[in-house]
């Protein structure tokens, strides 16, 4: 657990991009990397860094840690970086360092998830209550309006968590037959797996599932198989459209998913864009409002 711990301290300390003149250094804080999605995030992001020559990019990884994310975002501030993005699994707990970084002239960038404050340069996000949405009118839809649906959760603290089921739940509030069961995956397969596995333990049983990620999707599907269950018979929708979803909607095992973009990319060119003085808006809205299904699966690249 030590050598764990120290890894993520002086991971921020490592160049992940770098020149031999660099004039602008650009800081990842990521929440999780054992989170696919965010890996992957950060992956895209020093990617898009090799295409700026005077850029060194440097990233850090929490672990899932608040804490630990917090001291890292305070490392990164003690280098000095130019610009810092920011994916936190707290909106508020956060708040201070990020204020701090943005007191300092750091340029901020909040990437995915929200914050409760606006110490920040600019936000990149989508509209999560929409995915919600359209999970619950497909799932409604397939279902005839009723039946029994999983709602898999993601870190309760993002902002993300919430306003992907508050969008879900607006919608299938409007059918009186269908049941929702709410739990807690944290966007990990590990977590969606025993979350699962639990309540068919305990004899529930379910005609539908969201998932507010396709990787708590990837970490169901064993479960449903072990427990003889034909995963054909269940309307399965997840968020993200990697590319474990794809072939899990070719080969029949998954219904559908919700295009997501990474947001990688987008953060660094909106933090050189700042660094070069160019406009940036407050906001950047990234548009996630396409389902995926068998109809369309092979006319559209996963994300990774």
């Amino acid at each position: 657990m030590f050598k764990r711990y120290l890894y993520a301290l002086i991971i921020c300390l490592i160049p992940m991009v770098s020149t031999a003149n660099p004039v602008f250094k650009i800081a990842f804080a990521q929440d999780d990397m054992q989170n696919d999605f965010r890996r992957a995030q950060v992956e895209e992001a020093a990617d898009r860094a090799k295409h700026y020559p005077a850029v060194e990019f440097i990233f850090s990884d929490a672990q899932g840690r608040t804490s630990l994310l917090m001291h890292q975002i305070e490392q990164f501030i003690s280098q000095q970086v130019d610009a810092l993005i920011i994916g936190t699994n707290d909106s508020k707990t956060v708040v201070p360092v990020i204020e701090k970084a943005h007191s300092k002239g750091i340029k901020v960038i909040i990437l995915d998830r929200g914050v409760d404050t606006q110490s920040y340069s600019t936000f990149i996000n989508s509209d999560n209550r929409q995915i919600g949405a359209i999970a619950g009118e497909y799932i409604a839809k397939q279902l005839k309006g009723q039946g029994r649906v999983l709602l898999l959760e993601g870190i309760q603290g993002a902002d993300v968590t919430q306003h992907r089921s508050e969008g879900f739940l607006n919608v299938v509030g409007q059918y009186p037959e269908l049941q929702v069961t709410r739990r807690t995956g944290n966007f990990l397969r590990k977590d969606a797996l025993l979350a699962t596995e639990e309540l068919i333990q305990q004899g529930f049983r379910f005609d539908a599932i969201f998932a507010e990620s396709d990787s708590m999707l990837s970490g169901v599907r064993p479960v449903i198989e072990q427990q003889g269950i034909d995963p054909d018979s269940i309307i399965s929708v997840g968020v993200d459209y990697i590319d474990e979803a794809r072939q899990a909607i070719i080969s029949g095992t998954q219904t559908a998913s919700i295009y997501f973009p990474l947001g990688g990319d987008d953060a660094v060119d909106a933090a050189v864009k700042l660094l070069q003085k160019q406009p940036v808006k407050r906001h950047l809205k990234l548009p996630a409002d396409l389902l995926i299904t068998k109809d369309n699966v092979d006319q559209v690249d996963p994300i990774f």
